[in-house]
Formats: C-alpha cells, sequence, structure tokens
C-alpha cells in the first residue's frame, strides 16, 4: 500500500518526512514484523520491537517518540477507526457482497464446508482484518453486527426469508437431532433442535445464493451450550446425568430459549438465572443475578434438572467445560 493511499484513506497525518512511499504487508504483532511492514501499534510498548523487526512504517493514536525519522510515523485520531476505514475501501475495491445475521446463524456456517468464494467473519477486529484483507474478488461474506462493525462495508443485505421447509426433524432430544436433508440422513447430530430454523434459513440462504456447500458432523457452538453434572457439580459425559446446565452469553436469545425449554422440557425441573436489568416474568423459575458469584450460589442453593444461564458462557466455572474428566465446581 503506498503512503499517499493510507494516509487520505485514514484521515492520518504525517509526523515526520520519511525515505519510504510504500508498504508491504499490515501488522498487529510486533514479533511477526518483517522488513517492509507497516504496524499498527494497538500497544506504544510493541513500537520498539517493531522498528527494531524492519517496521516501514508505524501508526498510532497516542503520544509516542520518534524513534526513526527514515520510517514513515502516521498519526490517527483512533487506530480501530484507521482500520475500519481501509477495509471499506478494500470491501469496495473487491466489490464484497455482505450479508448480515444473527449470532447463532454465523456461528453454525462455519460449521458448513464452503468454498473459497464464501466467508464467515468472527472475532476481534484484528482478526477480521486479517481474514478479510486478502478476500477473493466478489466474495459473499456473512456477518454478526454483534461481533463485526457493519461500517466495514459499504452496504448489507439480509437473509432472504424461507419460502418452503427443507429439513425433516426425525428423532431430537433437547440436544441433539437427526434429520434428512436433501435425502441425506444425518443421524445424532449434537446440534439441538431449537437451532434447526435457524440452520434452514442458513441453508436457504446458501442455496438462493449459489453458493456450494456440504454438510459435515455438527458440533456444540457457544449458545445454549449444554453441561451436564451430578448433584455435586462434577462435569459427567454428554446425556449420562439428569442435572443440566445451558450456558446462553447472548441475553438477547434468552426469550425464545426459555419458551423453547417450557415447550420442549415441561416434566423437567427447570430455572433461568438471568441478568437483573433484565425484566422478563415474575414467574419463580427466574432468578436474577448481579455477579458470577450470584451465578454461583443460585445453582448451589436451588433444585432442578435444567438450569439456563444467560448473559456468560461456562467459563465462569473454574475448570473448562468442554472436556468429559470430572471437575469439580468451587463455591
Amino acid at each position: 500500500m503506498r503512503l499517499e493511499n493510507l494516509l487520505a484513506l485514514t484521515r492520518a497525518k504525517l509526523i515526520n518526512e520519511p525515505c519510504v512511499n510504500n508498504f508491504d504487508n499490515i501488522i498487529f504483532e510486533p514479533q511477526k514484523v518483517k522488513r517492509g511492514d507497516l504496524f499498527f501499534a494497538f500497544d506504544n510498548s510493541h513500537i520498539e520491537e517493531a522498528v527494531n523487526n524492519g517496521a516501514y512504517g508505524i501508526v498510532f493514536d497516542k503520544p509516542t517518540q520518534i524513534s526513526d525519522r527514515e520510517i514513515a510515523w502516521i498519526k490517527v485520531e483512533e487506530i480501530s477507526d484507521a482500520l475500519i476505514r481501509l477495509l471499506r475501501f478494500r470491501m469496495i475495491e473487491k466489490e464484497v457482497i455482505a450479508y448480515e445475521c444473527n449470532e447463532i446463524i454465523l456461528k453454525l456456517s462455519m460449521q458448513v464446508i464452503t468454498l473459497t468464494n464464501f466467508l464467515a467473519v468472527y472475532g476481534d477486529l484484528k482478526q477480521i482484518f486479517n481474514s478479510l484483507w486478502n478476500i477473493e474478488e466478489k466474495c459473499t461474506v456473512l456477518f454478526s453486527s454483534s461481533t463485526c462493525n457493519k461500517n466495514i462495508f459499504a452496504s448489507t443485505k439480509e437473509l432472504p426469508e424461507i419460502i418452503d421447509n427443507s429439513i425433516d426433524i426425525m428423532e431430537q432430544t433437547l440436544f441433539e437431532t437427526s434429520f434428512i436433508y436433501e435425502n441425506s440422513f444425518y443421524e445424532r447430530q449434537l446440534i439441538s433442535p431449537f437451532f434447526m430454523p435457524y440452520l434452514e434459513r442458513l441453508l436457504y440462504f446458501f442455496k438462493s445464493s449459489k453458493i456450494s456447500f456440504s454438510l459435515k458432523k455438527f458440533t456444540p457452538i457457544e449458545h445454549f451450550e449444554a453441561v451436564f453434572t451430578n448433584n455435586n457439580f462434577e462435569i459427567k459425559n454428554f446425556g449420562t446425568s439428569d442435572k443440566v446446565l445451558i450456558f446462553e452469553p447472548n441475553a438477547s436469545l434468552i426469550d425464545s430459549e426459555i419458551l423453547f425449554l417450557q415447550n420442549q422440557a415441561s416434566w423437567a425441573n427447570t430455572i433461568f438465572i438471568v441478568p437483573s436489568h433484565l425484566n422478563l416474568t415474575d414467574d419463580t423459575s427466574v432468578y436474577y443475578y448481579d455477579d458470577e458469584k450470584d451465578i454461583l450460589n443460585i445453582l448451589k442453593d436451588t433444585l432442578f434438572n435444567f438450569a439456563l444461564v444467560a448473559g456468560v458462557d461456562k467459563s465462569i466455572l473454574a475448570q473448562p467445560l468442554n472436556t468429559q474428566a470430572q471437575l469439580t465446581l468451587e463455591f
């Protein structure tokens, strides 16, 4: 990228008169900088290492001392905004087609095998930048505004509405589904029937947009995630206990998940643990919390078969929950 183009696109100010006017790559980790690269300094303490590794330019938004006047020192108002401006121009240049969806559809799309003309983007801004910067021309991108800044794209589209149902559910539990799609049988997939309308809409989008895809074995995603435990909160193998913690980090999904559990598990003693700023219902099965300690106390003091915990993920527990080892929940 030429220096003059960078300055124009990011509305940056060139602090000095450098000997360089072109950069090979945009880098965020100082240890990955090579001669000719442009380094974006999210942390000023990394600048010295980037310069020593051969950076031709430093982009910064906090006061810093210029140590090498032969390279370009570029001051921006805010680094994240500068990256978004660069990406926006890049997406226009590459004629990228961007579709917006919710987090569940995005996470499901990342478990479907597609060709390189489709990309699901997820992560922090630096990860998204690395994913998009060298994208193919006229590529179709799927993103969620909850994890990706919508301003990266000059224009966005909504997913098409489904015209007809294409998934036949053959057998289901709360957390597994066996289904038929286009004459192929997918047995005991680790995907809750709660997710099937989202999956159906995703697959319809692929077909209507002529995006080639194939389904593989599904694995749990970071929504409506079930963790089986015994009464002592020791982690048990999937499906081997009648006490289940269900984590939903996106509190905006809680209404539909409560309704799903009330309809599909009416036989069970189910409680719902939600952030105190939500005012869902006066139902005695709903418990409100202010912090993670409150959540643990509720779990400890309340009898239940299923506990749907909203606004946090399974990391609130002392040990990772995706292992099959028996771990203890400490209070």
